[in-house]
């Protein structure tokens, strides 16, 4: 009796995983056209609004937005560290372009992305880079 009830948790687990990442997917592609629709705009307004690069910051936080979330839907579909530890360093990136606010915040936010780049050098074997972090069978 106890096989047979491993065997059906197994199926059970299996299954659940395979639903869960054809959910990744699927938010994944609707965040995927969420972003090509505002780069859209964004590329839009560009072209009509006069003056629209008198205010820099606010074009750079509408890009850099997007950016962060391509590598975000990238992060769904392959998820390896590799992907994860550029989604860390892009969002890290996009805090200290926009939010410089004192010379400590943009201190810590440039080590934060050396200490990213340390732990993806040191503490994360090469060929555990490219290896998805949730196995699918």
């Amino acid at each position: 009796m106890k096989p047979e009830r491993q065997d059906y948790s197994i199926k059970v687990e299996k299954f659940y995983r395979r639903m869960l990442h054809w959910l990744e997917l699927v938010i994944a592609g609707f965040t995927l056209l969420v972003l090509i629709v505002s780069l859209c705009l964004e590329g839009y307004r560009m072209v009509t609004v006069d003056g629209y690069f008198v205010n820099l910051t606010g074009f750079l936080h509408n890009i850099l937005n997007i950016v962060v979330g391509l590598e975000f839907v990238r992060m769904l579909v392959d998820m390896t560290p590799a992907t994860t530890m550029e989604v860390l360093i892009m969002a890290t990136a996009r805090y200290i372009i926009l939010n410089h606010n004192s010379h400590w915040t943009l201190l810590v936010g440039v080590i934060c992305i050396g200490a990213l780049f340390a732990i993806r050098r040191f503490l994360i074997r090469p060929k555990e880079m490219k290896e998805e972090l949730v196995e699918i069978e």
